[in-house]
């Protein structure tokens, strides 16, 4: 058990069931080719759910999500020492789940054709290309994201541990109502781990990994996070 465990375990897992989603809607000749935003949206929710449990049970807190970490340790609620260890764990996790929905799908990976959807199993990309307003986009799912876990939580007066249910939830709803215009990120490990899978991966067809735009859900979900932590320890 172990605080760096925990969080390359759940966080890998999160990618394992999220990307996996993913894959299983918009990649070709799958059971769940062309589900839907709804089935994606579920499934992101349960990967969240099945993340936290896993890495608070192996001794992390659940965060995931390097923007929730900054965030806590920005503002006293999280031992200093251990950020670099959760980010490394997080980015680590994430890449390593990649790379397992890459094998899971390998088949459906070179049946598909448009290096587009292949690209989205790994990483978000907006719907409509605008610096800006993706930009606000991520920043207002990620800021609902860290202010709704931290009111949900019942260890929210401490900043404590995310509980898996209400957070699992919360991830469903962003995704429903905040989700289309950039696919919300608000989370940059889950973004960039898998990004950088996609870049050494040897997969068939594959485009560039759109390393101009892979910023943005890094600077914006930890910009939302931390407005996020302030505003709810300020209140």
């Amino acid at each position: 058990m172990s605080p760096f465990l925990g969080e390359f375990a759940g966080t890998a897992l999160l990618i394992i069931m999220g990307d996996g989603v993913v894959a299983n809607v918009v990649l070709n000749k799958t059971k769940g080719q062309n589900s839907g935003w709804i089935v994606i949206s579920f499934g992101w929710a349960m990967a969240v759910f099945l993340g936290v449990y896993a890495s608070v049970k192996l001794g992390g807190s659940g965060h995931l999500n390097p923007a929730v970490t900054i965030a806590m340790t920005a503002f006293g609620h999280f031992d200093s020492s251990l950020l670099a260890t959760y980010i490394g764990a997080q980015i680590a996790g994430a890449i390593t789940g990649a790379v397992i929905v890459w094998l899971a799908y390998k088949q459906h990976f070179t049946a598909t054709i448009d290096k587009d959807l292949k690209l989205a199993v790994f990483c978000t990309a907006p719907a409509i290309r605008s610096i800006p307003h993706n930009l606000i986009t991520e920043i207002i799912g990620t800021f609902v994201l860290v202010f709704g876990a931290l009111a949900m939580s019942p260890a929210a007066s401490s900043l404590g541990t995310l509980d898996a249910l209400p957070v699992a939830l919360l991830i469903l709803g962003i995704g429903l109502s905040l989700g289309g215009p950039t696919g919300y990120a608000i989370n940059p490990a889950r973004d960039l781990g898998p990004r950088i899978a996609h870049f050494i991966l040897p997969i068939p067809g594959k485009r560039d990994s759109d390393w101009g735009y892979s910023w943005i859900p890094v600077i914006g979900p930890v910009a939302g996070g931390l407005l996020a932590a302030y505003l709810f320890q300020l209140l």
